[in-house]
């Protein structure tokens, strides 16, 4: 490119030359004229010398780059002699050369959609550890400490309509059972979500929670006494049922058929006879910072085989009666919306009643057992982690004189004392680590009337969680 350009401005310069010495001949210019014309052709000589010093290396690496690409043709044509002579002899020979092809690109096969790792279920693992020192005087053991359950949680989406959830504790003797274990069936029926399976029943709110999970160490006293230590869960259905809405007010019934499990209500039920659930939910936003809830609870089931005394002996009575317990629940949260990390209000109360039909065990006929209790809490957080909050528990039996003879079958359900009963206050500072370790101090006073006796037991929990679901409730 150069070179072209430094010929052009030489014949350019030619021109203009001719044209002057024309000119000063036609016009006979003088000798002044003259010299000038010879010190533009000695600058003129001048810059060319320095471009071509500027553009040595170039024209330099523009011959060599020709030189290489002769060197080239020729080797090619070295090549295609060589393949002309192998032909010429392989076809001489009765042969043929395969023609070699350019080895084609290889193909990579993606699907962006096809990932298998998305298939495989979400797996958390909890720890409940607990610690208590007891001064109490029916109780002999006053200083326990033991790994309450190690929960195994998998849960999954099946597809775009359903979910699989399960809970399985392991307690500190290696028994393993199924807490929860049961598949959604998200809008079924319209609004309508299924739940099949075993799971914690929505009588109320707390029973719903797993125990790990709770504000408190241990469930209220109304639960344990009612339900069992472990409270509610049973297999078979459950249906959340969206009603309209009152005001602002968002309104769902959840209706619950399953089989009658529970031992401490259903120890008698030999029929198959199931249990059913309603609860019937109301809640509505009070402000932007502050929400309320009410509900109430409905449970109904039966027993059919009762061991009654008869002449010196026992007999056996096969006759279907009633057992149902009935609930109201209430909760106010507050949140400010500005400093919801650092403060808020929790208030929450159940009301639990319970009628039970049966055969008297002493052989003097029908009956009817009555028991109630209640429980409320607050709780405040007081600091970005740590809350404070105090629990009052009551539990209020039924009497009968036969009860201290067959205790096995009626009691907590009534004894001989006319004035059985049982209550509990349990301030609490539960300190949240992170989301994944949470530590919990209580101090729980118990006092009552014969169920059991005055005392004092201070509880520290630890719960721990590995996994993408970090101390869930339900």
């Amino acid at each position: 490119m150069y070179v072209k350009k430094t010929i052009c401005v030489l014949f350019l310069f030619a021109i203009e030359v001719m044209s002057n010495v024309a000119l000063a001949q036609n016009k006979n210019t003088n000798d002044a004229e003259l010299e000038e014309l010879k010190k533009q052709v000695a600058e003129l000589q001048r810059q060319m010398q320095e471009m071509k010093g500027e553009h040595e290396g170039e024209i330099q690496a523009i011959k060599k780059q020709i030189g290489q690409e002769k060197q080239g043709d020729e080797t090619k044509n070295l090549d295609e002699q060589a393949d002309l002579l192998r032909q010429l002899a392989l076809e001489a020979a009765g042969g043929k050369v395969e023609e070699q092809k350019e080895p084609a690109e290889q193909t990579k096969f993606e699907f962006k959609g096809l990932n298998l790792r998305k298939l495989n279920p979400e797996v958390s693992v909890s720890g409940d550890m607990a610690a208590s020192f007891t001064n109490q005087d029916d109780v002999r053991k006053t200083t326990d400490v033991n790994l309450r359950s190690w929960e195994l949680n998998v849960q999954s989406y099946l597809d775009p309509f359903s979910k699989f959830k399960s809970t399985i504790p392991v307690d500190a003797e290696g028994n393993i059972e199924v807490e929860e274990m049961y598949f959604t069936r998200y809008n079924a029926f319209g609004d309508i979500n299924l739940d099949l399976g075993k799971f914690r029943q929505q009588f109320g709110v707390i029973n719903r929670w797993h125990g790990d999970a709770l504000d408190q160490i241990n469930y209220p006293l109304p639960i344990q006494y009612i339900f069992g230590d472990d409270g509610l869960a049973q297999t078979g259905m459950s249906a959340d049922l969206p009603l309209p809405e009152m005001g602002d007010a968002t309104q769902i019934l959840t209706v619950q058929v399953t089989n009658s499990e529970n031992d401490h209500l259903f120890g008698g039920e030999t029929m198959g006879n199931p249990s059913m659930l309603f609860h019937f939910k109301n809640f509505r936003d009070l402000d932007k910072s502050s929400y309320f809830e009410f509900g109430f609870s409905g449970l109904f089931g039966f027993n059919d085989t009762w061991e009654v005394a008869s002449g010196g002996g026992t007999q056996q009575i096969e006759d279907a009666l009633g057992t149902q317990v009935f609930g109201a629940d209430f909760t106010y949260v507050w949140e400010p919306v500005q400093t919801a990390m650092f403060r808020n209000l929790e208030w929450r109360s159940e009301l639990y009643f319970l009628n039970r039909d049966i055969y008297a065990p002493d052989g003097s006929g029908r009956d009817s057992l009555d028991s109630w209790g209640a429980f409320s809490y607050v709780q405040t957080k007081v600091d970005y982690n740590v809350y404070l909050g105090i629990r009052g528990d009551y539990y209020n039996a039924d009497s009968r004189v036969y009860a201290n003879a067959y205790p096995d079958t009626i009691n907590p359900f009534a004894y001989t004392a006319s004035d059985a009963f049982v209550y509990q206050i349990s301030p609490y500072v539960t300190i949240w680590q992170s989301e994944y370790v949470r530590f919990h101090v209580e101090y729980n006073y118990t006092d009552g009337h014969t169920i059991r006796e005055p005392g004092h037991t201070v509880g520290l929990q630890a719960v721990f969680a590995a996994g993408p679901h970090k101390h869930e409730r339900y």
